[in-house]
């Protein structure tokens, strides 16, 4: 069984969620921090694109000490499992991701990634090869519900959220509109990639709640499986 996948992420006003630089950027504040760590500390597995692990360098780690207690109490390791997606293994060995805080680290690559570097992630993760030429995201996700992954978080970036998109993975869509203006044409906005061309191929979501939260507003939506 496939896991329940939701996309989390902060966006500006106008739509974008870093710089055209792809500098990370403060967009929302202390209480949504708060309630990222919540629901990350909720999920079994945090998954993020290799360009995003090359900008921004993240840990995906639970940060609240209670959070971690309770997931201990659970029988679970402090931080959900690690996901990197990324097709030509470029991952660093000394990534935040693979090296801090306990637990499991997986690495999804295609079969063309260079095999050297696939040997040197596997001392420090479970690699997994899904695709020829790039990752195939349904075959990964079938290996990740085969795991025991019932809830996936997806942090980024604007290419997977897109390719997640285009085959139809993603359930929910949770956004923070934070009170800034980014601007810039290059800038990369929540779902990059090659973009759809016709209506009929578009997602289409269903409102399901509204939260001001900070200087922002908190809106989730659930995707409307295609018939």
């Amino acid at each position: 069984m496939r896991p329940y996948v939701f996309v989390n992420l902060a966006m500006s006003a106008d739509g974008k969620i870093s710089t055209r630089e792809r500098r990370q950027v403060k967009i929302s504040g202390t209480a949504d921090f708060q309630r990222v760590d919540r629901i990350k500390a909720g999920a079994d597995g945090i998954m993020v694109g290799i360009g995003t692990v090359l900008a921004d360098n993240p840990s995906l780690t639970v940060k609240s000490a209670d959070l971690k207690a309770a997931r201990r109490r659970g029988g679970r390791d402090e931080h959900p499992v690690r996901v990197v997606v990324d097709s030509a293994a470029r991952t660093p060995p000394d990534a935040d991701i693979l090296v801090k805080g306990e637990g499991r680290r997986i690495v999804a690559v295609s079969a063309s990634a260079p095999a050297a570097r696939v040997s040197t992630l596997r001392e420090r993760a479970e690699v997994i090869v899904a695709g020829e030429e790039e990752v195939d995201l349904g075959r990964l996700m079938d290996e990740l519900g085969t795991r025991g992954l019932r809830r996936v978080m997806v942090e980024g970036g604007g290419t997977l959220i897109w390719g997640l998109f285009r085959d139809g993975l993603v359930d929910e869509l949770i956004t923070y509109v934070g009170a800034v203006v980014i601007g810039g044409r290059d800038a990369p906005t929540p779902a990059d990639g090659d973009g759809f061309v016709a209506e009929n191929e578009f997602p289409h979501l269903d409102l399901a709640g509204v939260e001001r939260i900070d200087d922002g507003v908190l809106l989730r939506w659930t995707v409307r499986k295609k018939e």
